[in-house]
């Protein structure tokens, strides 16, 4: 769904609405962005679901481990190559296959790997480096980590920022 489609305008005046009547119990309207947001983002293919909110689980619970552990820094290397790896995934591992069978047939030898056709998510390389800059964050001190997922699962999800951005520092947007 297109930010300039009747439907998004319609999905965020109705969002809207509801938002106004739930304004001041801060639940139930962080319960109306998330649904709203995964609503969103399920149009487009309701099977990435599953990838958003693991992205959302990674670097929640990282940040929750960075707030005790006694190597920060594995704990945040780790976490960098589980976001990456996730990104490099859907966007290279096609890539990766055709051009190491290309490679194999220039010298001579032959490799029937298949490719996955892999799709790749609308807003992926958004929400992954949104929720990294999060756990980043969260390493160097600069803020504490939350421990309201749902707060947090809002935050990388936004539906109104979700695919054009831009990246929101934590600090900013978790709080609100």
């Amino acid at each position: 769904m297109a930010f300039n489609s009747y439907s998004f305008w319609l999905l965020f005046i109705c969002v809207y609405a509801l938002y106004l009547a739930v304004r001041q119990h801060i639940v139930k309207r962080n319960v109306l962005l998330l649904i709203a947001s995964y609503g969103f983002y399920a149009i487009w293919d309701w099977r990435f679901l599953g990838l958003i909110i693991a992205v959302t689980a990674i670097n929640y619970h990282a940040g929750l481990l960075l707030q005790h552990a006694k190597n920060r820094k594995r704990v945040l290397w780790i976490t960098i190559l589980m976001n990456v790896g996730i990104l490099g995934f859907f966007k290279y591992c096609n890539f990766f296959v055709e051009n190491l069978q290309l490679l194999g047939q220039v010298v001579g030898v032959r490799m029937d790997w298949p490719t996955l056709n892999i799709i790749l998510p609308i807003g992926i390389s958004f929400y992954v480096f949104q929720a990294l800059s999060y756990t980043i964050d969260v390493y160097k001190k600069d803020i504490e980590p939350t421990k309201n997922i749902l707060n947090f699962a809002v935050f990388v999800a936004f539906f109104p920022q979700l695919v054009a951005g831009p990246i929101e520092r934590a600090s900013s947007l978790l709080l609100q």
